[in-house]
């Protein structure tokens, strides 16, 4: 992430720290734990094998019930996966707290995940005929209800489910008590891809755990707060949309009132693309677990570093770790299973880079799939940085071309470019890389710039504005968008806490800069890094920790809070 400055890397990307060996500490426990209850086998999810001919019993942002190819029976579900929509099937069950549960379903096709909604899940790459997923897990406490879901991947095909079960004892103690509607739906803001809802809490006997959110007749999502953002839309198109209320025994409420929204006009160039996404680096810096961070602050995206070149033009994480089946692939699983997904960072300012390795735009493509088809990916991002990448017009050409080949061949898949600034905008090196971009029609999504080490300046807000301020500038007289598109194709990632250069972003500037970012709908907002996402004022600048005074996660709660 560093940004052209011969100092020494502490804090910032990992130039400078290599990762050593840490000793764990195993605590032995001298309480006696109780042990959670046994399920009793009886399947009690409704409509299991979509026998009923119809979804009844399910939440599906896209699907259909077949008639083949089936696991058994005469009936089964398709979910009709596109580019921006995974097609997923969910639906709301009854149980008992502290009790032991299987959930089993047969599946097939590519990248079909099934899984409990916060909770544990599973997922095949390829099942050319179905095959059986199993999920054990273990209610709370308190918990009286699961959400389950089955669901495919961006762009890799239909999948088919069947034969879903979730075994063990029916909860719900009898409650039949529906909640109230919610009340008071009003839109607090859209794009030309997306509408943003608010709405006044339902009430219930037992307590809402739920809200469902429709366009129309179709369920866009649901959430446990009141707010939603659905994304997905068309634009200059209207949609009505309610909101029903769901406790745990399942009841559901009437639809809320109505309200119809049409959404912006798209301005030539919008992508509809929005991504809270802070750095995690698993190379150093005492990596956190982020099915932690992410229960802590509500964060769904990570970007990940780094992917740079093993030896030629092959990817590996870190130069050094395989692309699957390592601690990389493991903390993806984790965070895809608690509802999240990552965007690797290829590059950064140090290391043997794909860029200069791979001699032609056709291998560097090459190199670029590779990762794309390890995680079947929805996004990448290419930190473009120092003298053997950015300030080379070599690769930086390379680069682009090698995107514009993987938006060719992966339709529906976002590219972002990273790279340093000025506090006034582009430097001339990031304003060659935007008028390429536009020259070789590179169809780059996102153009993110690093609004730190600048060489001084405290005013860390202006700067970073006056930063993005200037790159909107260009991006409007190099591709000829608006205000409106030129933000929509803009990025910024800051660095929390204290810089190489002992420039310093508090919580409150960040707050004023994610709320800044939203207020113009710029597509992407990140931070470097969730290792550096802990307190320890005067503590300088160093890999674990900010070096200053902050609540741990702090500055991730706040990225979580970006909606563009």
């Amino acid at each position: 992430m560093l940004f052209r400055r011969h100092v020494p890397r502490t804090g910032s990307r990992r130039s400078r720290f290599l990762a050593g060996v840490t000793a764990a500490l195993l605590a032995a426990a001298g309480s006696l734990i109780a042990l959670p209850g046994t399920a009793h086998a009886a399947n009690l999810v409704a409509n299991p094998g979509f026998e009923s001919g119809s979804l009844s019993g399910w939440s599906c942002s896209g699907g259909s019930v077949v008639g083949s190819p089936v696991h058994s029976g005469t009936k089964a579900l398709a979910g009709a996966v596109s580019s921006s929509d995974t097609a997923q099937c969910t639906q709301t069950v009854s149980v008992q707290p502290n009790t032991a549960y299987s959930l089993t379903g047969w599946v097939r096709g590519a990248y079909v995940y099934l899984g409990v909604t916060g909770g544990a899940s599973t997922w095949t790459p390829s099942a050319a005929s179905y095959t059986q997923l199993t999920v054990p897990f273990t209610t709370g406490a308190s918990q009286t209800s699961v959400q389950i879901y089955v669901h495919g991947w961006y762009a890799q095909g239909t999948y088919n489910a069947d034969d879903i079960s979730l075994d063990g004892p029916g909860g719900g103690g009898g409650d039949t008590q529906a909640p109230t509607a919610p009340s008071g739906l009003t839109s607090t803001g859209k794009t030309s891809s997306s509408v943003s809802l608010s709405w006044n809490a339902a009430t219930d006997n037992t307590g809402v755990t739920s809200y469902d959110v429709y366009r129309g007749s179709t369920l866009a999502t649901t959430v446990t707060g009141t707010s939603a953002t659905v994304t997905g839309l068309a634009a200059s198109t209207s949609y009505t949309f309610t909101v029903r209320a769901r406790d745990a025994a399942g009841n559901t409420s009437a639809a809320s009132n109505a309200v119809s929204v049409t959404t912006s006009a798209g301005g030539g160039g919008g992508t509809g693309f929005k991504q809270a996404a802070p750095y995690l680096y698993l190379g150093w810096g005492d990596p956190p677990s982020p099915s932690t961070v992410m229960s802590a602050t509500g964060i769904k995206w990570f970007t990940m570093a780094f992917i740079l070149s093993s030896g030629g033009c092959n990817p590996a994480w870190d130069g050094s770790r395989p692309l699957t089946g390592g601690t990389d692939q493991s903390t993806i699983n984790a965070i895809r299973a608690a509802g999240g997904d990552i965007v690797p960072s290829i590059g950064g300012w140090s290391g043997n880079k794909l860029g200069p390795n791979c001699s032609t735009p056709e291998a560097l493509a090459g190199a670029y799939q590779k990762v794309i088809d390890a995680y079947a990916l929805k996004a990448i991002d290419v930190d473009i940085e120092n003298t053997d990448e950015f300030e080379s017009e070599v690769v930086q050409d390379r680069v682009l071309n090698a995107l514009k080949i993987v938006k060719q061949n992966n339709p529906g898949i976002r590219t972002i470019v990273t790279f340093g600034t000025s506090t006034t905008g582009p430097s001339y090196w990031g304003n060659r890389l935007v008028e390429r971009a536009n020259a070789l029609g590179a169809g780059i999504d996102v153009f993110t710039i690093m609004p730190f080490d600048f060489g001084g300046g405290a005013d860390m807000y202006g700067n970073t504005v006056n930063a993005a301020e200037g790159l909107k500038t260009k991006l409007k007289s190099t591709f000829g968008w608006d205000d409106a598109t030129a933000y929509a194709h803009l990025g910024i990632s800051g660095m929390n806490g204290l810089s190489d250069q002992q420039e310093t972003t508090t919580p409150a500037i960040w707050t004023q800069i994610r709320d800044w970012a939203n207020s113009h709908h710029i597509a992407r907002l990140a931070y470097w890094a969730v290792n550096r996402d802990r307190p320890c004022p005067g503590g300088g600048v160093t890999s674990n920790c900010s070096g200053i005074n902050q609540s741990t996660w702090q500055f991730t709660s706040i990225t979580a809070g970006f909606t563009g």
